[in-house]
C-alpha cells in the first residue's frame, strides 16, 4: 500500500507538517510518497491520500482545492484524509472560539464530491511578514500572537491514527 501525503504551502509550514506526517506514518510501516500537489502527475499509483493545504481567508490554496475536487474527485475505495493549516493557535480570548467554526467553512468551500475519512485543522507558523499591513493591524487588534504554533504531538497522533486505519483497510 502506497500513500500520497500531498500538500500546498504558502510559507513552508504546511510542507513541514506534511513531511512530519509522512515520517510518522513510515515509522508505523506505511509506504509514503510526500510531495507538493503541483508535482503530482499521476494518482493511479496510490492506495490512499492524505492531503493538506495552508488556509488563507478560510479557504485552501487554489492548487489544493482543484486537486481534491478534480484530481481525486472519484477516489472510489481509496481512503482520503484532509488537513488544513491555519492560525487557531495564534488566537486568544474570545477569538479562540472562532477556530472551531472554521472547519465547516473550509469544508463548505472545498465542496469535495466524496466523504473524507477525516479532516483536521492544525496551527501553523505565523510571522508578521506573512500578512499584509492591514492583516498585521487586524492581527494585533485581535490580540493574536506570532510564532510557531504547531503541536507536533497532535500531528504525530493523527498520523499514527491514519497508519492504524490503513493497517486494517
Amino acid at each position: 500500500m502506497t500513500v500520497l501525503v500531498g500538500y500546498a504551502t504558502a510559507h513552508g509550514s504546511t510542507r513541514e507538517i506534511a513531511h512530519r506526517i509522512a515520517s510518522r506514518m513510515r515509522t508505523e510501516g506505511v509506504e509514503v510518497d510526500v510531495r507538493a500537489l503541483e508535482a503530482v502527475a499521476d494518482m493511479n499509483g496510490y492506495d490512499a491520500f492524505v492531503v493538506g493545504s495552508a488556509v488563507h481567508d478560510q479557504k485552501w490554496l487554489p492548487e489544493a482545492r482543484s486537486f481534491v475536487r478534480q484530481g481525486i474527485a472519484a477516489p472510489g475505495s481509496r481512503p482520503v484524509w484532509l488537513f488544513s493549516v491555519g492560525m487557531p493557535g495564534a488566537l486568544r480570548g474570545p477569538w479562540k472560539r472562532l477556530m472551531y467554526k472554521e472547519v465547516p467553512v473550509i469544508e463548505a468551500d472545498l465542496a469535495v464530491p466524496f466523504m473524507p475519512r477525516g479532516h483536521r485543522l492544525f496551527s501553523g507558523v505565523i510571522r508578521p511578514e506573512h500578512l499584509s499591513r492591514r492583516g498585521r493591524l487586524m492581527f494585533r487588534l485581535m490580540g493574536c500572537r506570532y510564532g510557531d504554533h504547531r503541536d507536533w504531538s497532535e500531528i504525530d497522533g493523527w498520523a499514527e491514527q491514519i497508519a492504524g486505519a490503513l493497517a486494517h483497510h
